[in-house]
């Protein structure tokens, strides 16, 4: 069972609670113009037009497929910003084995491991595999196994990670559908089936809503949106700022979320009688 990894990060403090090993996985089935992680939306194709933009030569070609040299690289992302897939050179297929050698190496400082993207659950059996594994890990096995998902998987799918899952952390970019699409490319039906799923198990771990000024529905919304988290239960809601800060195209231009901006989400979610709210750390 192997996958296609983007980066493993050993120990983050913001991709769930506590310090955290974060695998990010490669390839996403949203399009969102905000992203942050724009270049774990594709997969190489390797038609080589990174190859001879790298400054440091650390590209090249062998047997038709884009070669990274990993000892070559100073991590300039100038092939992050030239390629057309956006996606990534320096992806590298791992097994399960091989990622569980880098949580063993890490797991005497972390409280769990997240797997994230690009889309985690695009690539559901390896997932699946890797927590089955470190759960019969005696080594492991106390680690919490987290998703941070864009919640676009099927019931059947949750029903497959759900027995080896801790929880899942998911987004909803936007209340109304056609807001939904015009920001990420798809309609979000099946993501709040995904969250009703998650939170009739118990493993909706956090609700996150992305604060950016003029462009998302929340306060426009709000009635149902409150509604809809109400029913949930006592769920965190995390409250994300805004920032351009890695984005692509259009987004570039899009002014960050400032602490009025989330300050006033707040107050009109206070007001519909959700509570459990979460405030963004930073703001840039």
């Amino acid at each position: 069972m192997k996958c296609l990894v983007s980066k493993i990060i050993p120990f983050s403090c913001v991709d769930g609670p506590g310090s955290r090993l974060a695998l990010f996985l490669q390839g996403c089935n949203l399009r969102c113009k905000n992203c942050h992680n724009p270049w774990t939306i594709g997969r190489c194709n390797d038609c080589g037009e990174c190859v001879p933009q790298c400054p440091h030569q650390a590209l090249g070609f062998s047997a038709g497929k884009v070669v990274w040299q990993a000892d070559v690289c100073e991590q300039c992302d100038t092939c992050l910003r030239v390629c057309p897939q956006q996606a990534t050179p320096m992806a590298q297929t791992m097994s399960v084995d091989e990622v569980l050698g880098h949580i063993r190496k890490a797991s005497p400082f972390i409280e769990g491991i997240t797997v994230s993207g690009g889309e985690a659950t695009t690539q559901l059996p390896f997932i699946c595999a890797l927590f089955a594994a470190i759960k019969a890990d005696p080594q492991l096995c106390t680690l919490t196994c987290l998703v941070d998902s864009n919640g676009l998987l099927s019931e059947t799918g949750w029903q497959k990670l759900l027995p080896v899952c801790d929880g899942a952390m998911l987004d909803l970019k936007a209340w109304d559908s056609a807001c939904h699409q015009r920001l990420t490319g798809r309609d979000n039906a099946q993501i709040k089936h995904s969250i009703r799923i998650l939170a009739e198990h118990g493993k909706l771990a956090e609700l996150r809503l992305l604060v950016i000024p003029g462009q998302v529905d929340y306060l426009q919304q709000i009635a149902p949106l409150a509604a809809f988290i109400s029913r949930l239960g006592d769920i965190p809601v995390r409250l994300n700022a805004f920032h351009a800060h890695g984005v692509y195209g259009e987004a570039k231009t899009w002014p960050g979320a400032t602490p009025d901006d989330v300050q006033q989400l707040a107050n009109a979610l206070w007001a519909h009688g959700v509570h459990n709210l979460i405030f963004p750390a930073l703001y840039l």
